[in-house]
């Protein structure tokens, strides 16, 4: 008789764990609570989705256990998924960073996951909930739609990143049952929001993005920055917001790509006569640089008015800018979920719980989270790999 086997989730890490079990003729069903398969990659790059990076390493990847995603992304390498890419002729293209986009749509990738899927008769159950599991020699599913017997359950219900895709904690909560720790969640990738008045003169620069080196006490992004409405976004935001606690501080440099002693000197020295407004005008927007002048960060002077000093400060105060952030915009507009099901309870190279057999979780509800850039979705390919090569080997 064929081993029963449901997935939990039709995401990323579900379809692709799907496709690969189903192609080994076990009895694969995905059930999902929403309506289409695959909803938040059909969202992510804007459309394009960032399928993987060229450039990928645990290092890029935050979870109590930093060593928990290597044998997974070893096994399973952004090489191999690019394979698939070719074998199924989805057009790509690399951009900053090493990130890998498709060229037409990320309805590409989803349509190569469901082929996957297709071509091992994976079975699928839209529009269910999941309510509860229970485990007796088999998995009871208690959905919407009734009960579902599985001899093996595999969770990959993503995070609470994007509810409005329907995302829910129905993954946390299989685990808690089980008696699986869950390192408490919260929102990653995600833009800051400020405290007035900041706000409301950062706010009229809405839609400005400038170059910039975002640190605090941890790590450093260089990256663009974007103004926004309710705060600060952009690649350089999103990317050190998974990297901050609530109340600190983070440093803006301003000039990541000027030294003091060559370029910003003779910067100064060039446009002596005119106002340091219309000086900066040349490096910054006009708009960004009348907001710190509202700030009282820049005085309203002439160049050849400061001295040696006065240029330093000057220096100092256009690439130590300190902010700090009211909070973050929480799971809205969040990219990911950090935190998740804990890598402590689970095995790193079968993705299974080391306390209940035949039960694995798979992809974002685990405790690896990835930067910006493609990394989690290399994520989802190789924990599902991993989870559907113990399974079938």
């Amino acid at each position: 008789m064929q081993t029963k086997i449901t997935i939990i989730g039709a995401g990323a890490a579900g379809l692709f764990c799907a496709g690969l079990l189903g192609q080994k003729s076990y009895d694969v069903t995905v059930i999902d609570n929403g309506k289409k398969v695959g909803r938040k990659i059909l969202m992510s790059g804007g459309g394009k989705c960032n399928f993987t990076n060229l450039d990928i390493s645990a290092a890029n990847y935050l979870s109590q256990n930093p060593h928990f995603c290597k044998s997974a992304l070893t096994r399973f390498t952004q090489w191999d998924f690019l394979q698939l890419v070719n074998k199924h002729n989805i057009n790509y293209h690399e951009k900053d960073h090493g990130q890998l986009f498709c060229d037409n749509s990320a309805e590409d990738i989803v349509n190569l996951l469901v082929k996957e899927c297709q071509q091992g008769s994976v079975k699928f159950q839209m529009q269910t909930q999941v309510e509860d599991v229970d485990y007796d020699n088999q998995f009871k599913l208690y959905t919407s739609k009734g009960i579902i017997e599985s001899d093996k359950v595999i969770v990959a219900t993503g995070g609470l990143s994007m509810p409005a895709l329907g995302m829910t904690s129905i993954g946390y909560k299989i685990a808690e049952k089980f008696a699986i720790p869950v390192v408490p969640v919260k929102a990653g990738l995600v833009p800051f929001t400020l405290h007035k008045p900041l706000l409301d003169i950062l706010a009229t620069l809405s839609g400005i993005a400038i170059p910039v080196e975002v640190s605090n006490t941890k790590i450093s992004f260089k990256e663009n920055l974007l103004f926004t409405h309710r705060g600060l976004s952009g690649p350089a935001i999103l990317q050190i917001s998974s990297y901050w606690q609530a109340g600190e501080p983070i440093n803006i440099n301003l000039l990541p790509d000027l030294e003091f002693d060559s370029q910003f000197q003779q910067l100064l020295e060039k446009n002596r006569n005119q106002t340091i407004k219309n000086c900066l005008a040349q490096i910054l927007p006009k708009r960004f640089i009348e907001a710190l002048m509202q700030l009282n960060l820049l005085a309203d002077t002439t160049v050849k008015q400061l001295n040696h000093k006065q240029q330093q400060q000057l220096y100092k105060t256009l690439t130590q800018w300190t902010v700090v952030p009211n909070g973050t915009e929480g799971y809205r507009t969040a990219e990911v979920t950090l935190g998740g099901v804990s890598t402590e309870a689970l095995s790193s190279k079968t993705m299974q719980a080391k306390a209940q057999p035949n039960l694995s979780f798979i992809g974002e509800v685990i405790d690896v989270a990835g930067w910006l850039g493609g990394y989690n979705f290399q994520w989802a390919w190789s924990s599902a790999f991993a989870c559907a090569e113990a399974i079938t080997t």
